[in-house]
């Protein structure tokens, strides 16, 4: 696996090893000797799937502490545009988001700490998205930040997105009062 540095403190882009050959391919998703390894201790207590049709797009969702949680995240079938935004006050990149392409083909994974909202837009039809979280779920302390607030003037690649009724209704970033 090869552990690859952003510009936000603790995001990580993960490019697993992929052995292939006339029968398929086979790729270790998580190892947690090899994550702590690379500086990453983490615990995780909670996985989830998500099935989306294209142009669907989720997010931007965080959960407030103590049930904030941090996510490992890639793509099974599909692809996405996975896009994150910083909310961590006293980081250097509050309020910047980081974007890329997760997909069947790249397998690529992004390793999302806790401090973040996080979102994607699909990009094929039946994606399926996989999370491996830290936190459990907890509706009381969900939130989000509008999906196309200007001041964060995300490209999501899709040209009319297909969202949830509570994706449409959460508040710009600068009405948020950021846990983080």
């Amino acid at each position: 696996m090869i552990f690859i540095p952003t510009s936000f403190n603790g995001l990580t882009v993960i490019q697993p090893t992929v052995y292939g050959d006339t029968r398929g391919y086979f790729y270790e998703s998580y190892n947690k000797d090899v994550f702590f390894a690379h500086g990453l201790d983490i615990n995780f207590v909670q996985d989830n799937q998500s099935m989306s049709h294209k142009d669907a797009l989720r997010g931007l969702h965080f959960q407030s502490p103590p049930f904030d949680q941090g996510k490992l995240v890639r793509v099974v079938r599909g692809a996405v545009n996975d896009v994150v935004v910083d909310l961590r006050k006293n980081s250097i990149t509050y309020g910047q988001h980081f974007s890329l392409i997760l997909s069947e083909q790249n397998h690529t994974m992004l390793w999302i700490p806790p401090g973040f909202a996080h979102g994607f837009a699909t990009l094929e039809n039946s994606t399926l998205f996989s999370y491996k979280c830290t936190g459990v779920y907890n509706k009381a302390s969900e939130g989000g930040v509008l999906w196309n607030d200007k001041d964060l003037s995300i490209d999501w690649g899709v040209a009319e997105p297909i969202l949830s009724d509570k994706d449409k209704t959460n508040p710009c970033l600068k009405d948020i009062v950021s846990p983080f």
